[in-house]
């Protein structure tokens, strides 16, 4: 998991901006609900290239970021240098070790917990960081069928394999490891958390940036998430000339799926709450 965040965490630092920009609905819901105070000690668990520190420092809060990506971290340090940022696995790394200070009032992440081995584990770890009451909040992808977000263009690109890339099991990590709400309602409750909330959030990626139409940025972003492994077999199994042709397949296929002339995909996500 490590390696593959070491690999793709670079698309996402080169793409920041377009995924702010697709997440932005959900960004301001996860904000508003985690509703940090002036001087609360939040910690923001994958914490990518920073998004949720900015906001959190935007609120007079303190912020620690982890992350595993080595990429993601210097990215994050680079965006936002008031906050702290460490490269440190939150599943089994003794969080206050690597980062000194009082008990974290607050965790919040932005798709960042469904990559655990072991997910009970990784929660306990978490609520081990945090002083007795406090909150944690975060955003997980529910499952794959409700989320063209993740298939919409870059199925092309699976489809030009010789073999179809394998599904991953269910529970498995991965972006849709919380697709089930019970089981991940067992898991948090196993890991000591309580108060638990699991709310279904709706909404679109709008991948128009500046007044375009998003074909371009949401190409972006399949090659560097969605459809990145696939492209990168395909490196070495077709010529430059078929390469090309699949990515205007592609382009074709997003400007025919457009809303009012922009790429808009549909993304469904669970909002979670609980408590130390």
């Amino acid at each position: 998991m490590r390696q593959g965040w070491i690999q793709g965490g670079q698309g996402w630092v080169a793409n920041q901006r377009i995924f702010d920009a697709a997440f932005a609905p959900l960004t301001a819901e996860l904000v508003q609900r985690a509703g940090w105070r002036q001087g609360e000690r939040v910690l923001d668990v994958g914490c990518g290239s920073g998004t949720l520190l900015e906001e959190g420092l935007r609120a007079g809060a303190e912020m620690v970021g982890v992350d595993i990506s080595p990429v993601m971290v210097a990215a994050a340090q680079e965006r936002v240098p008031a906050a702290r940022v460490i490269e440190a696995d939150a599943e089994t790394a003794d969080l206050l070790a690597d980062a000194p200070g009082r008990p974290f009032d607050a965790v919040v992440s932005r798709f960042g917990v469904m990559f655990f081995g072991d997910p009970a584990a990784a929660f306990a770890n978490l609520r081990r960081a945090t002083r007795p009451d406090a909150s944690m909040t975060f955003v997980c992808w529910r499952s794959r069928e409700e989320n063209p977000v993740f298939t919409q263009g870059a199925e092309l690109l699976a489809a030009a394999l010789p073999e179809p890339p394998p599904r991953p099991a269910p529970g498995a990590p991965g972006p849709t490891a919380f697709a089930d709400a019970e089981r991940l309602r067992s898991l948090l409750e196993e890991a000591g958390w309580r108060e638990i909330g699991i709310d279904p959030f709706d909404f679109h990626c709008d991948y128009g940036v500046d007044g375009s139409d998003g074909v371009e940025e949401r190409l972006a972003v399949i090659l560097s998430s969605s459809g990145r492994t696939a492209w990168e077999q395909l490196q070495s199994l077709v010529g430059a000339e078929r390469r090309a042709e699949l990515l205007e397949a592609v382009r074709a296929d997003l400007r025919a799926h457009r809303v009012d002339g922009v790429v808009r995909v549909p993304a469904a996500v669970w909002l979670v709450s609980a408590r130390h």
